[in-house]
């Protein structure tokens, strides 16, 4: 996903306040709690009407997240404010990955053309812990374009071992091999 710079920004803010306060896991709770609040349909057509005075958004809002973190509430409410609740996935997201980062855990995401066995994604899993030096934690995905072997997605790193890729690349040096 490609995520809005703004959204970066609020998330290091939050990671850093939620740090230096040790609400870290508070934090985590209520943004996906903000996530499922501003997911809903009439949630969003609420903050999306101009009909809708601000004050009014800001006491649902208040309503709907009773009870979490004031400081998450008062970012639910800067977002309310300034218009941007869309933001508040890619916010959350970010979090996360601050939050992983900081704990050393990666998520990892491998395809494959038939599903795998738990063996199988331990083997896989130790492997990419040997190679990132982090704790993985492993989604799997079945796609039969790759045809045979395995796509790896670690963050922005791809591991490309599927049979598709390499018979293009063969392909690639037949091409290139003509007199």
């Amino acid at each position: 996903m490609i995520r809005q710079l703004a959204a970066k920004r609020y998330a290091e803010a939050a990671y850093q306040l939620a740090r230096e306060r040790g609400t870290v896991e508070a934090w985590s709770t209520a943004l996906d709690l903000m996530v499922a609040a501003f997911a809903d349909p009439q949630m969003a057509a609420a903050m999306d009407s101009a009909r809708l005075p601000a004050a009014a958004k800001l006491g649902l809002v208040e309503r709907a997240l009773e009870g979490i973190d004031p400081f998450a509430l008062n970012l639910a409410s800067l977002l309310v404010a300034k218009g941007r609740t869309a933001l508040i996935p890619q916010i959350a997201e970010a979090f996360q990955e601050r939050v992983d980062e900081e704990l050393g855990v990666a998520h990892a995401l491998a395809m494959t053309v038939v599903p795998l066995s738990d063996a199988e994604k331990e083997a896989i899993s130790a492997k990419l812990e040997e190679i990132t030096g982090k704790r993985i934690v492993l989604e799997t995905q079945v796609d039969e374009s790759i045809v045979g072997g395995l796509v790896v997605r670690i963050g922005d790193r791809l591991i490309d071992g599927s049979t598709k890729s390499q018979l293009l690349a063969l392909k690639k040096q037949l091409q290139e091999a003509r007199v």
